[in-house]
């Protein structure tokens, strides 16, 4: 979010200092190195309808770097995994009657079509499937997904969850062609990134990374003071892109309003996520939805689907998510416990799968990945106001009507860019 508005506001004159406390930049969508190659830390993929993450690739010049391909899915339940990438495949489906499998259908196409979510979030996920898609279907699908998604904590959260997924994976599928297609810029986000950095740069601006920020404050000379573990600066114009606990921290008395019931109020859920590197492919599907709580992870994400594995020294890249509340002590395990964790839940859901292909395993977390909607989940939000001039806030805290993605994250930061050129020019005039 920082790094494309900073990208933003460079092209247009500005001269911007972006200041990163981690070592790279990018959150959630930054990069690791797997030995022989680079790939992002976290899975991520392109839809074609993600308008503002493409516009946003097109403004770097990377819109000829920009891959789609066909993928699958899969639907792992009783120890068998079934293939569901077409109507064929969906049809043969032996654990839903015909019956039901039209009501799954006709709940991703009411879905797909309701843009009111305010009526949506004070009805129980629950209530809701069941409403639309029969009871049948709710529990021989719909429920075993949330359980292996949220486990128990499914029961409080509303039917914005759901809608929000659909509304959004439902557009990756291709009307002409029945088949789903997903897309990412060749090199990963790290290739994004890079360019986002020269561009930045080329305008006279600068990214400083391994700086954290201590504080922000007005300054006699009526501009803001900003104090890192580096020193003091001042600067016309501060933007926060940080959580809003993080910004209680730093805002000095009088900068910042919080109202309503504030981050206390909102529940976060994490991810463990163990990335396996191998010679093989572990499954032919780019997402494999489980329904096994007994499996450690929630799904399969076979992103060398997605990826050409030249990209990736010729191996194949697998991610495991588990998700988690973030106060959850399992997002404080060990390594070495996860890492065999896994991997027994591999052996058991893969027993034909040769192991020893698989040359790496490296586990990755996330404290905070996305809030968890409970009922009324918009009336928890908090509500940010800044009260001095020049000091702007810009996070994630309300995406109340959708998932976390990049696409979002664009979007919020384009939406964020116009409001913040007009202000600029009303001030100028």
């Amino acid at each position: 979010m920082g790094m494309a508005l900073a990208f933003r506001l460079a092209r247009e004159g500005e001269s911007v200092t972006v200041i990163e406390s981690e070592s790279q930049v990018g959150g959630l969508s930054t990069w690791k190195h797997y030995g022989d190659f680079t790939w992002d830390k976290f899975y991520h993929v392109i839809l074609p309808t993600d308008r503002h993450l493409i516009r946003f690739v097109d403004d770097l010049g990377l819109s000829d770097e920009l891959e789609w391909r066909r993928t699958y899915t899969g639907f792992y339940v009783d120890n068998e995994l079934y293939s569901i990438s077409s109507n064929l495949e969906f049809l043969k489906f032996p654990l839903l009657s015909l019956v039901s499998k039209a009501r799954l259908a006709f709940t991703m196409l009411y879905c797909a079509r309701i843009d009111d979510w305010k009526k949506l979030e004070h009805e129980p996920v629950e209530d809701f499937l069941v409403r639309i898609s029969g009871r049948e279907t709710y529990e021989k699908l719909w429920q075993p997904l949330l359980l292996a998604k949220l486990g128990e904590n499914y029961r409080r959260v509303s039917a914005v969850f759901i809608w929000s997924y659909i509304k959004r994976l439902f557009s990756a599928r291709e009307k002409s062609a029945n088949a789903e297609h997903l897309g990412h810029v060749r090199g990963g986000y790290r290739r994004v990134f890079e360019r986002v950095g020269q561009e930045i740069s080329a305008a006279g601006g600068q990214v400083r990374l391994g700086e954290a920020v201590s504080s922000v404050d007005k300054a006699p000379s009526r501009r803001l003071r900003v104090v890192t573990d580096r020193g003091a600066e001042e600067y016309d114009n501060v933007i926060c892109t940080s959580p809003v606990p993080v910004l209680e921290k730093i805002a000095a008395p009088g900068l910042l309003e919080v109202t309503g019931a504030g981050d206390a109020g909102v529940e976060y859920l994490g991810v463990v996520c163990p990335v396996l590197v191998s010679r093989k492919p572990l499954v032919p599907y780019y997402v494999v939805n489980i329904a096994d709580q007994t499996l450690p992870f929630t799904g399969v994400i076979g992103m060398s689907t997605v990826i050409d594995p030249a990209q990736t020294a010729g191996r194949y890249v697998t991610y495991l998510p588990k998700y988690v509340l973030s106060t959850d002590d399992y997002l404080r395990r060990d390594n070495a416990s996860i890492e065999a964790e896994f991997m027994d839940g591999v052996r058991r859901m893969l027993p034909d799968f040769d192991l020893s292909s698989i040359e790496s395993v490296h586990v990755h977390r996330a404290i905070k990945v996305q809030p968890l909607q409970v009922l009324g989940y918009s009336d928890l939000v908090p509500k940010v106001s800044t009260q001095a001039a020049g000091f702007h806030v810009l996070n994630t805290t309300q995406f109340v009507n959708s998932t976390l993605n990049n696409n979002e994250v664009i979007g919020a930061v384009d939406r964020f860019h116009e409001e913040y050129r007009a202000s600029r020019q009303r001030q100028a005039a």
